[in-house]
């Protein structure tokens, strides 16, 4: 028995075009005319949902840019409190030094009233001065460190008002997209639902190459009726008459020989 031999499927490239999949383009479930209709009801759903995405602007992106920017403002405000936390504890490690150094010299100096000799009058003396040249440096550091600490408090202030009104910033945008976002989100999920209904119908690399003809045009139109009559509702060139009459049959796939996007029998509007 003969065995069947196995059909091997060409990996789908992404940077797909409608010229490299124009030979294949009638291998499909759908006849030539359906799926002509099927792509252009599904670049009219893509259109309508990107006016609508229009609409709301650069609202979702500063809307991003903004919660961002509060996370940051967060993280560095923690950061302050912490390090104004850790400068208390250095001022109470040195108070704690300073009364150390003090109790030493009162006991240095009490002990100078029984001294036998100068060498160990000498000695005491020489323990006091160290000591209070430590109690000297651990007040100076008392001192710089609260200056520090005032320092950030000031900037932990600053930033706490930034806090706040990029707080408001944030509610304001947000109030303004949900607004935008709830007047069309009827329309388009509607449009999605089209859209998705559509998309299930078109194979895999003719899908490919509509998404990266959209992506790649600045006025994401893959799929386009002909223009005025006679030319490409794409780019507007002039398309030659036996090609007119090849797009108004519905039986072959059209590119535009210029822009490279489907052309379709204007009566699909």
């Amino acid at each position: 028995m003969a065995k069947k031999t196995k059909k091997i499927e060409t990996p789908i490239d992404k940077r797909e075009t409608f010229v490299s999949i124009q030979k294949t383009f009638a291998d499909s479930g759908l006849s030539v005319s359906e799926k002509l209709q099927t792509l252009y009801a599904l670049q009219q759903a893509d259109t309508e949902i990107d006016k609508i995405l229009q609409l709301r602007g650069e609202l979702p992106m500063e809307v991003e840019a903004l919660e961002n920017e509060i996370v940051e403002i967060k993280a560095k405000s923690v950061r302050l409190a912490e390090m104004i936390e850790e400068y208390n504890k250095f001022i109470a490690a040195n108070k704690m030094s300073i009364t150390e150094c003090e109790d030493l010299i009162e006991k240095y100096k009490s002990q100078l009233e029984n001294v036998a000799n100068s060498r160990e009058y000498d000695s005491l003396n020489k323990e006091i001065e160290n000591q209070d040249l430590l109690r000297q440096i651990s007040e100076k550091h008392i001192a710089e460190t609260k200056e520090r600490i005032f320092d950030k408090k000031k900037e932990l202030e600053v930033i706490k008002e930034k806090l706040a009104v990029r707080n408001e910033d944030l509610k304001a945008k947000k109030e303004e997209l949900d607004t935008i976002v709830e007047a069309t989100s009827k329309e388009e999920q509607m449009l999605r639902a089209n859209r998705d209904a559509c998309a299930e119908k078109i194979d895999e690399r003719t899908m490919s190459a509509y998404e990266h003809i959209r992506h790649s045009c600045t006025n994401h139109l893959a799929v386009v009726p002909v223009f005025n009559g006679n030319a490409c509702g794409g780019c507007f060139n002039t398309i030659a008459p036996q090609r007119l009459l090849d797009i108004a049959s519905n039986k072959k796939m059209i590119i535009c020989e210029y822009c490279g996007r489907i052309l379709v029998n204007p009566d699909f509007e």
